[in-house]
């Protein structure tokens, strides 16, 4: 789709650790020029960015959209829309779906149903199980972003505990490994001391000693022993505890010669905004997994993107209907809705001291690039896609009549940002107006550049 040239004039620009005031114009689709006092066109739409923060689109690593298979907790349209409406213009989505991710033929589903549909730009993992180890092998590194590896309790066939598979997967993988590491064995052993104690009401706050920070280590430090004996690129998804912090190497992700971190790791923004406290408000709304520990780790989680232990900022949305996270403990599922608001809360931790726009931006934009291998996205470069958010800075408060997503709940109801997304462009064509979506879905496959 091509689209006229827009400009958008005295704007603060935040790209590649800078901030600095400026115009930006982009036309059919791409950014054209970044500089100072740029001349309006004859014909060319204007926008007057007023001193408000102009961002590159977030890309969002971890989203579990639900479809195919679970549709009626939400699909890629609808779920698309509010993540575009949160200023994330680019997802990689889970592939725990039903069917599963497992071979070629279920990822290009994948990207047919997307196709036309979406309001944001997709790439979708392949899986891994005990039985599909040939698939992986014969994968085209250009066509997902990753394979993801659950090394923990999971949903049907996928989780991976038989060792030589696992062994054969960190060894021939042509891509980066992603993880959820959670050791399945511990969890349910911790299960059975709760469930004789309470039976099927256990009380939420029990989630983060039944999903425990020593299952998390075990499991995490195994996937950091195999990508280290065969050379794997890993990503280590949603950590969630200060113990696991200690495996990781500090600094930046794309050092100075240009290599990268062979090692990385990922936390998600309900990690760094609730804590175990939230659980006597909350109950199983903030119910996830891995589970939100106490506030000792989510202080720990702030630090450790500020100094660049964590690379990446995710939002592992994953959204349930309200009725079935009012089941008993046992039957209510894990995950909650987060596309919509994860940009506001993150830069709540802006207005709050503890990083900067620059930071925000390089951990939800710039590194899910570096690390995928995206194509001409998650910068403010000449030449890069026109995926853009204008950030303003007034108060929003999150009321449930707000949210998008299909589920039609957020945990952050009744929370007051600071921020709110004014504007969101995907591949140069206004999606989010501030107020509502508009326009038609304008959404493009991903491209891994490998």
């Amino acid at each position: 789709m091509t689209a006229n040239a827009t400009l958008i004039v005295n704007a603060r620009l935040v790209n590649e650790g800078r901030e600095f005031d400026g115009d930006l114009r982009f036309e059919d689709g791409r950014i054209t020029a970044i500089g100072s006092g740029l001349a309006a066109r004859a014909n060319e739409t204007v926008v007057d960015a007023a001193g408000r923060r102009l961002l590159p689109g977030m890309i969002d690593d971890q989203v579990h959209f639900r479809e195919p298979g679970m549709e009626h907790k939400a699909d890629m349209a609808i779920e698309s829309g509010a993540a575009v409406a949160g200023g994330l213009t680019s997802f990689m989505d889970m592939p725990n779906t039903s069917p599963p991710t497992l071979d070629a033929e279920a990822l290009e589903d994948k990207y047919r149903r997307a196709a036309g549909r979406v309001r944001g730009n997709y790439g979708f993992y392949m899986g891994t199980s005990t039985s599909n180890l040939e698939h992986i092998q014969r994968l085209d590194p250009k066509s997902a972003p990753g394979v993801k590896v659950f090394m923990g309790a999971s949903t049907g066939n996928m989780l991976v505990d038989d060792p030589e598979v696992l062994d054969a997967v960190f060894r021939d993988v042509p891509t980066p490994i992603i993880t959820h590491c959670e050791d399945t064995p511990m969890i349910e052993a911790n299960m059975a001391r709760y469930k004789a104690q309470y039976g099927d009401d256990i009380p939420a706050e029990c989630h983060p000693d039944i999903r425990s920070r020593e299952a998390c280590q075990k499991s995490t430090e195994l996937a950091i022993s195999l990508a280290r004996k065969h050379g794997t690129r890993l990503h280590v998804l949603h950590i969630s505890t200060a113990n696991e912090l200690a495996l990781f190497e500090a600094g930046p992700l794309v050092r100075a010669d240009g290599s990268r971190k062979q090692i990385t790791a990922e936390t998600c923004i309900h990690f760094l905004r609730f804590d175990r406290g939230d659980y006597a408000t909350l109950g199983h709304l903030i119910k996830c997994n891995p589970a939100i520990k106490d506030a000792s780790d989510r202080e720990a989680l702030v630090r450790a993107v500020a100094g660049d232990v964590i690379d990446v900022l995710a939002t592992d949305h994953a959204p349930h209907l309200l009725e079935e996270k009012q089941n008993p403990y046992t039957r209510a599922p894990s995950g909650l809705p987060l596309v919509q608001y994860a940009l506001n809360a993150a830069l709540e931790l802006v207005h709050e001291g503890h990083l900067s726009t620059a930071q925000v931006v390089q951990k939800f934009a710039h590194a899910p690039a570096q690390l995928f291998d995206v194509k001409g996205r998650g910068y403010l470069r000449e030449g890069y896609a026109a995926d853009l958010v204008l950030i303003d800075d007034t108060p929003l408060t999150v009321r449930r009549e707000d949210v998008l997503s299909k589920c039609g709940w957020s945990p952050f109801e009744g929370r007051t940002f600071h921020s709110r997304i004014a504007s969101t462009w995907v591949n140069g064509v206004l999606a989010w107006d501030g107020t509502q979506l508009v326009g038609a879905p304008n959404g493009q496959r991903l491209e891994f550049d490998r």
